[in-house]
């Protein structure tokens, strides 16, 4: 090997560390959260919708903007939209740290989702133009490996922080983190790439799809109310008229026709959309549960949550390499019938269901989504060309952010159905409950409906 390729080996091996890093951040910041809710909502007096909400708010500001900035990315230059996200996602994580009611902690989630777009926009396409294709599988599956870790991690360790130090202190792990970030970025990447540098972006169609996202994600919040079936329509109206204008302009934020015209690319970000709709919220319930029916402190719960991402992280490598030579459409829909079990066990859970029935469900679930998600990245970003790389980046975060937002809105729908405004008493425990039960009837549904859109996206190799 000559001196030249080690110098690029070693910057390449630069690259995958900061995105690793990069790929941690936001699933660590939300599931770490998850774990710190119950502790929230007793400091300030608030509801279980109030507490969704202070998981969905980052959520929603995220796919609000992950388009646009995966544009801007494309245009402007990848690094440079990846150093400023974490930057401010070291703001807003201090900001976050010290609110005084949940008022201010709302704000400071949104602006840490404005942050995170930002980040995650970019982040993929950095570490997919650094390697070749031949070793695409195996980088995006460390990637996918990293952002498990995070999922890992975080329900121990955010249950750990929230009993010792209090909830406060997972915010200032996340500012350290980011910190980090920001100095590995800065300092040891290079290169800058900016694919689709001089063309315009399309602010007004940014601003329509902004609109339209919100309108659709506050509408489910707001089921069953008039007012919920109202905004979803408009939501839905105002998304429709954004596609239209996507597909007539000369440069759009969002290529309509890679969707249309490209069936691995379309399918892929549908079965993505679809697996995540299924499982996000499976974390968030169960966080609920175990703290609430089954009485453990957060340390503990996050502790049998932790089984879930675990397997995810150590699979997902391996995964991700297999999908360089089979099928990514055979693993990835493999996968989602996994997760289908999973869900389907969890159906069943009541305040006897035993902790090794849950463990058995979780590691199914595990196992399911490592097979699915580093197969299904390796299908969305081998099925387009280098200049659109970013905003595909983007695209398929998009996807599985509103899957995750979708997946907290059946949940946070099922519970405002059933219990209401009111807050998880010991007398209203049998309520929660039947809601827990109903929200996983409806993922086991959506999850078995995806294994048809995932088998159906067609060849890669």
């Amino acid at each position: 090997m000559t001196q030249t390729e080690k110098s690029i080996d070693n910057h390449r091996l630069i690259i995958l560390v900061v995105t690793s890093v990069c790929a941690f951040l936001t699933p660590f910041s939300s599931s770490a959260i998850n774990m710190a809710l119950p502790s929230i909502g007793k400091e300030f007096s608030a509801s279980a919708i109030i507490l969704g909400w202070i998981a969905t708010s980052f959520l929603l500001a995220t796919a609000v903007f992950l388009v646009p900035f995966g544009r801007l990315a494309d245009i402007h230059g990848m690094k440079k939209m990846t150093v400023s996200g974490l930057i401010l996602y070291s703001l807003s994580s201090t900001i976050a740290a010290v609110s005084i009611s949940t008022i201010m902690l709302l704000v400071a989630r949104v602006i840490q989702g404005i942050a995170g777009a930002m980040i995650l926009s970019s982040s993929t396409a950095l570490l997919v133009m650094a390697y070749p294709p031949r070793q695409r599988g195996q980088v995006l599956g460390i990637n996918v490996a990293c952002v498990y870790s995070g999922l890992s991690l975080g329900p121990f360790l955010g249950g750990v922080l929230t009993q010792t130090t209090g909830w406060r202190s997972i915010f200032w792990v996340i500012t350290g983190l980011s910190l980090i970030a920001v100095i590995l970025t800065l300092f040891l990447v290079r290169n800058e790439w900016a694919t689709a540098r001089g063309e315009k972006f399309d602010l007004t169609g940014s601003i329509v799809y902004g609109i339209g996202l919100i309108a659709l994600i506050w509408g489910l919040s707001q089921l069953p109310n008039l007012t919920g079936f109202i905004s979803i329509i408009a939501g839905i109206s105002t998304l429709a008229g954004f596609i239209v204008r996507e597909l007539n302009i000369s440069s759009p934020v969002l290529n309509i026709n890679l969707f249309i015209k490209n069936r691995v690319f379309g399918l892929s970000n549908l079965a993505a959309l679809i697996n995540y709709a299924s499982t996000f919220a499976v974390t968030f319930l169960l966080s609920l549960y175990l703290q609430y029916i089954k009485a453990m402190t957060p340390a503990n719960a996050g502790m049998v949550i932790l089984l879930m991402p675990v397997l995810q992280a150590i699979f997902s490598p391996f995964t991700g390499r297999f999908s360089d030579i089979i099928e990514p459409r055979i693993l990835a829909s493999s996968g989602m019938a996994l997760t289908v079990i999973g869900l389907l066990m969890l159906v069943f859970l009541d305040s006897d269901t035993s902790t090794v029935y849950l463990i058995i469900s979780l590691a199914i679930l595990g196992v399911g989504f490592a097979l699915f998600s580093s197969p299904n990245t390796n299908a969305v970003m081998s099925s387009i060309g280098k200049e659109s790389l970013a905003i595909a980046s983007a695209t398929l975060a998009t996807m599985r952010l509103i899957g995750q937002m979708f997946s907290m809105g059946i949940a946070m729908l099922v519970l405002a159905t059933i219990m209401g405004n009111l807050q998880i008493l010991p007398e209203f425990y049998p309520q929660f409950q039947l809601s827990v039960r109903y929200s996983f009837v409806i993922f086991t549904l959506l999850c078995f409906g995806g294994i048809f859109a995932s088998m159906a996206r067609g060849k890669v190799h």
